[in-house]
């Protein structure tokens, strides 16, 4: 049995980060805010740094870096982009026996334009990562202490039907949905929600599934949560919550500069929930996640500055957690 199974996507990245790339503010752009270069011009690049990443690999590495026993299910194409995945994952200690190789099939590829204040645009082909069917995922092999589940490329269906399998084996479950499963809203999400251990999701997700831009983060939490369902919102630099039965946690961030976001969440929720198997209570185990996060933006790619080793008891000391 293995410890922890993570479910999701597995990409090939590439890195560009460069002092050209410019922010303009426009309401022309969905998020107000465009990443731009002059068009037809050749623009320098300082930085080009090539790794892998998606959810369901980046949250495996940093489980098998903490030393639990971690398998991950995913798609891969069989192309080179695949053979990149797969090395990155066995150096880490993942078991790939799970990983689904298709035929003809192109791994999930990205380019991750970095500005200077670390965020970033993705251009993001999905390839093989697009769509998981029910023979992607062993039903009967689900036997572990934890699942960690990422997007499933919006399948719902699929999803509920593995988390219910899951608990017939007692398996503890983390879920941090997709914009796919996001998409198809909170009354499709609830059937999966009340099998979780766990849920997960940023701010603007969070407010998206609750159709509400009003609230507070700790409302929000509120109106997600059910009975022995941890509710988990990141805000990025301003912290995290984490609420559980009426209760409710906020995690401040050490104010670490970012060189590169990109793996903030999954190295946040992996991180967490590496904390909670290992037996510590949601306070400890807030910390765990953020030492994770803040280790993991100093560099660019997801995996680079995951973890490797437990915090010290004088690391975690230094991280504020409150009740609120």
């Amino acid at each position: 049995m293995y410890d922890i199974i993570t479910i999701g996507s597995a990409t090939r990245d590439v890195f560009l980060a460069s002092k050209n790339f410019q922010l303009i503010n426009s309401d022309k752009f969905s998020t107000g805010v465009g990443e731009c270069v002059p068009f037809g011009s050749k623009i320098d690049v300082e930085t080009v740094v090539r790794t892998t990443g998606g959810g369901g690999t980046n949250s495996a590495a940093t489980f098998a870096s903490l030393g639990f026993n971690t398998a991950v299910i995913t798609r891969v194409g069989d192309d080179d982009a695949a053979e990149s995945v797969i090395n990155d994952l066995k150096k880490f200690n993942v078991k790939t026996t799970l990983v689904n190789k298709i035929k003809k099939g192109t791994t999930g590829y990205s380019v991750l334009l970095t500005a200077k204040n670390g965020e970033r645009s993705a251009l993001v082909h999905r390839g093989v990562s697009s769509e998981f069917q029910i023979k992607d995922v062993p039903l009967k092999k689900l036997k572990s202490k934890w699942l960690y589940i990422t997007s499933l490329a919006g399948n719902t269906s699929l999803a509920l039907k593995v988390v219910k399998e899951a608990r017939k084996n007692k398996t503890l479950i983390a879920f941090n949905p997709g914009g796919g499963e996001l998409s198809k809203g909170l009354k499709e999400l609830l059937p999966i929600m009340k099998h979780l251990t766990l849920f997960n999701l940023n701010t603007e997700e969070a407010r998206e599934l609750t159709k509400d831009n009003k609230s507070s983060i700790k409302e929000l939490c509120e109106k997600l949560a059910l009975p022995g369902l941890t509710v988990i919102i990141t805000d990025g630099p301003n912290g995290a919550y984490a609420h559980l039965d009426g209760t409710t946690w906020y995690i401040r961030p050490q104010g670490k500069k970012a060189i590169s976001r990109t793996g903030a969440g999954d190295s946040f929720g992996s991180g967490l929930v590496s904390a909670l198997a290992k037996g510590m209570g949601i306070d400890e185990a807030l910390k765990v996640g953020m030492l994770n996060a803040e280790s993991v933006i100093q560099s660019y790619g997801a995996k680079i500055g995951i973890l490797n080793k437990w915090p010290t008891r004088a690391a975690l000391k230094r991280v504020k957690v409150k009740l609120i």
